[in-house]
C-alpha cells in the first residue's frame, strides 16, 4: 500500500512538472512571436526606398520654403566643425575632467596582437588573410 501510494504520487509529480513546462514553453513561444511582431516592419525594396526617398525630399523643400530649414546630422556636422569636440567640451563642463593621450593611437604597429588560431580564415603566411573581416 505504501509502495503504491509513493509511485502515484510520484507520478502525479511527473506530470505536473510536464504540465508546467509545457505552459512555460506556450507562454515563451507567445512571447517571442509578440515581440517578433512589434519588431517586424515594412520590407525594404528599391520601389518603397523610392516612394519613401522621394517623399522625404519633398518634405524637405516644403520645409525649406517655409522657412523652418532644419539641418540634417550630416549637413550640422558639415557646417559647425565644432560639434566633433562638443562632447568633450560638455564632460568638462560638468566637471569630469577629460584626457586623452594620442600617443597611445600614433604607433599601432607596436600592438602585439594574439595570432587568432582558432578562425579558419587565419593564414599568418598571407598579409591580406585578416580575422577582422
Amino acid at each position: 500500500m505504501v509502495m503504491i501510494f509513493t509511485l502515484v504520487t510520484a507520478i502525479k509529480l511527473e506530470e505536473k512538472k510536464k504540465r508546467n513546462k509545457r505552459k512555460e514553453a506556450e507562454e515563451a513561444e507567445k512571447v517571442y512571436l509578440k515581440a517578433s511582431q512589434l519588431f517586424h516592419g515594412t520590407p525594404v525594396t528599391i520601389e518603397n526606398f523610392l516612394n519613401w526617398k522621394a517623399k522625404f525630399d519633398k518634405r524637405m523643400k516644403e520645409e525649406e520654403q517655409a522657412g523652418k530649414n532644419k539641418l540634417s546630422g550630416k549637413q550640422l556636422f558639415e557646417t559647425d566643425h565644432n560639434l566633433d569636440t562638443s562632447d568633450i567640451q560638455f564632460l568638462e563642463d560638468a566637471g569630469n575632467n577629460v584626457e586623452v593621450d594620442e600617443s597611445l593611437f600614433q604607433e599601432m604597429d607596436d600592438l602585439e596582437l594574439e595570432d587568432d588560431e582558432d578562425d579558419p580564415d587565419y593564414n599568418p603566411a598571407d598579409p591580406e588573410s585578416d580575422s577582422a573581416d
